[in-house]
């Protein structure tokens, strides 16, 4: 999970999701675990990280694991997708991975919901370990549906504020917005005008902006997506409609949605040197932990600033949250193995050492509340940044639903139509969001 492959994926969740899904896995209810892992053997682990670094990181985590369980020998295979885990998963047998990790978290309904992932709740008891104790919350509620717990996280995202200081310097700002209008106020001195467009942009409130996405940003309002029920929940948290209100004033005070749109269309591609922040196209942008680092690669010419997104005037003392997002972590239930499978997703999500290791080698956030702390966690004042906002007590998630992210395209539909003006009636929207969401959620299960 690098900020270009794990966020890449995100990026594409929700429609990965509905492929994987619409093939409707499903493993067998059968839980038990009888093999035993102090004899001699030899697990699968499939995994999606790619790039040589992640690949390295991960084959050295494995390395550890492996010495200090000399008896379970791990095989490795990298770069694959949910679909492949979802057909192997299906058909069962000797080339079924026994470890999957996966970097889909919206995925994580259907996996617990159709048994393909087995529960872990037994193996957590019987190793003493307390998830309440051991995660971050956010990263406990997308880790389990409907009280089932089958995956736990290894490492994560945050999401957060970049500003660029020179920027800001030049227009008289002294520190980084707090307060959702503090923030429309730097982003409109920051909005230069050239013509029909910029020379530079505040914000890009655009829900094509790249990462200003109606999940992401509803984060900050703390919003609930669905009823203790299990029902659709928009319409009625305020914190929607609020969103969506606050994302039209921003559209409207940096120009309008046309204006916008055209300048966005200009933008480089988001996980190259030419992504517009590393230009200095977009003075401010809402983005994860791999940002930093990407601008540095790119050879960004200004000082790079990081700080918590701000947060609704009203909820000025929730500053410092943001939405948190990562990768998951399971045993096969079709594995013959689970016991030796469990020792290495143990190792690799629970194991203080294992965790920090493995979010310094690339940068991402790490997944307990052990490592979040660890004094050998890096010190680089950019990503502390998310490290702080995952810790967090309102930091927030997208629950998991039995049919993936399908509830979060739904809305996310809904907010294309809306700021381009093709509906206009925010409450009658947000009603037929709610209902589109029950209706599909009834069909898929």
């Amino acid at each position: 999970m690098s900020g270009s492959t794990k966020t890449a994926a995100a990026a594409v969740a929700a429609a990965a999701a509905i492929t994987l899904l619409t093939s409707a896995c499903t493993g067998s209810a059968n839980n038990t675990a009888g093999d035993d892992p102090s004899k001699d053997v030899t697990i699968t682990f499939w995994h999606g990280w790619s790039a040589p670094s992640e690949v390295k990181a991960i084959d050295a985590n494995v390395k550890a694991f492996e010495k200090a369980h000399p008896n379970i020998h791990v095989k490795v295979q990298g770069n694959i997708t949910d679909d492949k885990i979802n057909q192997a998963l299906r058909a069962g047998g000797p080339n079924a991975p026994d470890v999957v990790s996966s970097f889909t978290t919206d995925n994580v309904g259907k996996f617990c919901s159709s048994n393909a992932f087995a529960d872990l709740d037994p193996f957590l008891k019987k190793a003493g370990i307390d998830p309440a104790a051991t995660f971050p919350k956010p990263m406990l509620e997308y880790t389990q549906f409907e009280g089932k717990r089958c995956t736990l996280p290894l490492l994560g995202d945050a999401y957060g504020l970049y500003y660029n200081k020179d920027a800001f310097k030049a227009a008289g700002i002294a520190s980084p917005p707090k307060t959702l209008s503090e923030f429309k106020a730097d982003a409109v001195k920051l909005t230069k005008s050239k013509g029909d467009s910029y020379s530079q942009l505040g914000f890009m409130p655009n829900f094509h902006g790249y990462e200003s996405t109606t999940t992401h940003l509803a984060a900050q309002w703390g919003a609930k997506y669905f009823d203790a029920d299990g029902t659709s929940n928009v319409a009625k948290d305020p914190g929607f409609a609020a969103m969506f209100t606050w994302q039209q004033d921003m559209v409207k005070a940096l120009g309008g949605f046309k204006k916008l749109e055209k300048y966005r269309s200009g933008f480089g591609d988001e996980w190259g040197a030419k992504n517009p922040f590393h230009t200095g196209q977009v003075a401010m942008a809402i983005d994860g932990e791999w940002r930093a680092g990407m601008a540095k690669e790119a050879g960004t010419k200004f000082e790079i600033g990081v700080a918590p997104f701000p947060v609704p005037d009203d909820q000025a003392d929730t500053y410092g949250k943001g939405y948190l997002s990562g990768t998951i972590i399971g045993v096969a239930n079709t594995s013959a193995k689970k016991n030796a499978a469990w020792e290495l997703v143990k190792y690799m999500a629970t194991d203080t050492d294992a965790v920090v290791a493995f979010s310094n080698a690339i940068h991402n956030v790490p997944s307990t509340l052990a490592a979040l702390k660890s004094p050998d966690l890096d010190a680089d004042p950019l990503f502390r940044t998310f490290v702080e906002i995952a810790q967090n007590p309102n930091s927030t998630t997208t629950p998991a639903s039995v049919n993936g992210g399908t509830y979060q395209l739904t809305l996310q539909d809904f907010g294309y139509a809306y700021e381009a003006g093709k509906q206009s009636d925010l409450a009658a929207g947000l009603k037929g969001v709610d209902e589109q969401v029950d209706k599909d959620i009834a069909q898929a299960r």
